[in-house]
C-alpha cells in the first residue's frame, strides 16, 4: 500500500514538474512572439512612411508637369486668339474700304440719275416740239398718221406673209405630197384590214331551251354560282336556243363562254362542277392568250420578245378600242409602219418592234396609272427594249415630241389604221354632228360661198367668192380654218382643208 501511495505521489510530483516546465517554455515563446510582433510593426510603419513620402513626391512632380502643360496650352490658345483678332481687324478694314467705295459709287449714280432725268425732260420737250412741227407740216394728227401707217403696214405684211406661206407650202408639197400619197397608198393596198368587232356581249347557242332551266338551277343556285365566279351577267330570256353573256371585260366574258360550253358538253351542271369547269376554262384561256401572243410575234417577224411581253400581247386579242380589236389593229400598224420604213430606208426592225408594243398598255391600263402610251413604254423599258423603240412608243400619242423617223412613222401608221373606213365604230348621230361642225366653222368665215366635208370628215373643201377673197386671202383663210378646227373640235388623225377660188386651190392639213 505504501508502495502504491509512493508511486502515486511520485507520479503527481512528476506531473507538476512537467506542467511547470511547460509553463516556463510557453512564457518564453509568448515573449518571443511579442518581440517579433513589435519588430514587424516597426518595419511596416517604416515602409508605410517611405511609401507615403514617395507618393507625395510623385504627386508634386505630376502636378508640376500638368501645370506646365496647361500653361503651354493656354499660351497656344492666346496666340491663336491674337491671330484671329488680327484677321478680324483686317476684315473690318477691308469692309470699311468697300463701304467707302460703295458710298462713292452711290453718290455718282445719284448724280447720273439727276442728269439723266434732266436729259429726259429735254428730250421730251424736243419730241413734243418735233411732233407739233410734223403735224403742222403734214396736216395730220399723230393718231391719224398712226392709223394710215398701220393700214399700209398691215396690207404690206399681209401680202408678203400670204406670198411666203403659199411659196413655202408649194415648195414643201411639191415632192412630199407625191411620195406620201404613194407610200400610204402602197401600204394600205398591201395590208388587209378587218372591221369592228363585238364589244360587250357574247351569245352561247343551246341545243334546246330545256337547258336554260338546268343552267338556272334549283332556286337559281347554278346561275348565281356562274355569275359569282366569272363576274359576267348571264341573261336568260325568251330568246330561243341562246344565252347572252354581258360584260365590259372581254377576258371574263370569254372565260364565262368557255365554262358554259364545257358544262353543256359535260351535262352535269351544279355548283361544284361549275367551279371545276371555271378553273379549267381559265387555264385554257391563259394558254390561248399565250398562243395568240406567240402568233402575233411570229406575224410581226421582228425578233424575239420577253415571255411576259408575249403574254401581254396575247391579252390584246380580247381587248377592243372603239369597237376595233386591239391585237388586229396592232398587227396592221406593224405591217403599215414596216412597209413605210422600208420605203424610206428607216429602221424597219425598230419601227416594227415599237408598233407591236405601242398598245400593250391597253391590256393592263386598269392595273397601272397613266396613259396607255406611257404604260407601254414602261413595259418596253422593263423588258430591255432599245431607246429608239421606247421613244417611238412614248411619242405615238404625243406624250413626248417625236424626235426620230421611226416615231413619226408609228404615229402615221396608227392614225391610218384607226381612221380607215369601218375600222372603228361610231354612231350616225356623232358622225353627222362632226361633219356639221366642220362645215359650220368654214361657212362662218367672210367670203365663203359653200363648204363640204368629205371622206368621213378627213377633208373639207371650202369654195370662196372670187370677188371677195383673192389668192393671198385664200392662203390665209385655209390656215385660219385649220387653226379653229384644231382648237375647237376633237378629231382622230388629220383634217385636210382645201380652199377653192376659181380654178386654183390652196390646202392645209392639220
Amino acid at each position: 500500500m505504501l508502495t502504491v501511495v509512493a508511486a502515486l505521489i511520485g507520479i503527481l510530483i512528476g506531473a507538476i514538474g512537467a506542467a511547470a516546465c511547460l509553463l516556463a517554455m510557453s512564457g518564453t515563446r509568448v515573449r518571443a512572439a511579442e518581440t517579433a510582433r513589435g519588430r514587424i510593426l516597426a518595419d511596416a510603419e517604416r515602409d508605410a512612411e517611405t511609401v507615403r513620402r514617395e507618393s507625395q513626391v510623385e504627386a508634386r512632380e505630376h502636378a508640376v508637369q500638368l501645370r506646365s502643360e496647361i500653361e503651354a496650352e493656354v499660351q497656344d490658345k492666346r496666340l491663336e486668339i491674337v491671330k484671329i483678332e488680327e484677321r478680324i481687324l483686317q476684315k473690318e478694314e477691308e469692309i470699311d474700304a468697300k463701304l467707302t467705295e460703295i458710298e462713292r459709287r452711290e453718290q455718282g449714280l445719284g448724280d447720273r440719275e439727276v442728269h439723266a432725268k434732266a436729259l429726259q425732260e429735254e428730250l421730251k420737250e424736243a419730241k413734243d416740239e418735233a411732233l407739233l412741227a410734223l403735224e403742222r407740216l403734214s396736216g395730220l394728227t399723230v393718231h391719224e398718221a398712226k392709223q394710215q401707217l398701220l393700214e399700209r403696214s398691215t396690207d404690206l405684211v399681209r401680202h408678203e406673209l400670204a406670198r411666203e406661206v403659199r411659196q413655202m407650202e408649194e415648195e414643201a408639197r411639191a415632192d412630199s405630197r407625191r411620195r406620201a400619197r404613194a407610200l400610204v397608198a402602197d401600204s394600205l393596198q398591201r395590208v388587209a384590214a378587218s372591221h369592228t368587232a363585238e364589244a360587250t356581249v357574247s351569245v352561247v347557242e343551246l341545243a334546246s331551251d330545256d337547258l336554260k332551266g338546268r343552267i338556272i338551277g334549283r332556286e337559281g343556285r347554278n346561275i348565281r354560282a356562274l355569275e359569282h365566279l366569272t363576274g359576267v351577267d348571264f341573261i336568260i330570256d325568251d330568246t330561243p336556243h341562246a344565252v347572252v353573256l354581258s360584260s365590259f371585260d372581254p377576258l371574263r366574258r370569254e372565260i364565262a363562254r368557255l365554262t358554259l360550253d364545257k358544262l353543256i358538253e359535260d351535262g352535269r351542271i351544279h355548283p361544284a362542277r361549275i367551279e371545276e369547269m371555271y378553273y379549267h376554262s381559265k387555264a385554257e384561256l391563259e394558254e390561248h392568250v399565250r398562243q395568240a401572243g406567240e402568233q402575233a410575234v411570229f406575224e410581226a417577224n421582228c425578233g424575239e420578245f420577253h415571255e411576259e411581253l408575249v403574254k401581254i400581247l396575247g391579252r390584246l386579242r380580247y381587248r377592243t378600242s372603239y369597237g376595233q380589236n386591239v391585237l388586229k389593229h396592232t398587227l396592221e400598224v406593224v405591217h403599215l409602219s414596216g412597209i413605210m420604213a422600208a420605203e424610206l430606208k428607216a429602221g424597219v426592225k425598230t419601227t416594227k418592234r415599237a408598233a407591236l408594243l405601242h398598245d400593250v398598255g391597253k391590256a393592263m391600263s386598269h392595273e397601272a396609272d397613266g396613259s396607255h402610251a406611257l404604260i407601254s413604254a414602261q413595259l418596253a423599258r422593263r423588258y430591255g427594249e432599245s431607246d429608239g423603240v421606247i421613244h417611238a412608243i412614248e411619242a405615238h400619242h404625243y406624250e413626248v415630241q417625236p424626235q426620230t423617223v421611226e416615231a413619226v412613222l408609228l404615229i402615221t401608221a396608227d392614225a391610218v389604221s384607226a381612221s380607215r373606213p369601218g375600222a372603228r365604230g361610231e354612231s350616225l348621230e356623232n358622225y353627222i354632228r362632226r361633219l356639221e361642225a366642220l362645215e359650220k366653222i368654214a361657212t362662218a368665215k367672210p367670203g365663203v360661198a359653200k363648204a363640204y366635208a368629205l371622206q368621213a370628215g378627213r377633208e373639207i373643201r371650202v369654195i370662196v367668192e372670187p370677188s371677195e377673197v383673192d389668192d393671198d386671202g385664200a392662203a390665209l383663210l385655209s390656215h385660219e380654218i385649220a387653226r379653229e378646227i384644231e382648237d375647237q373640235l376633237e378629231y382622230p388623225g388629220q383634217v385636210k382643208v382645201i380652199v377653192i377660188r376659181e380654178s386654183r386651190s390652196i390646202e392645209v392639213a392639220k
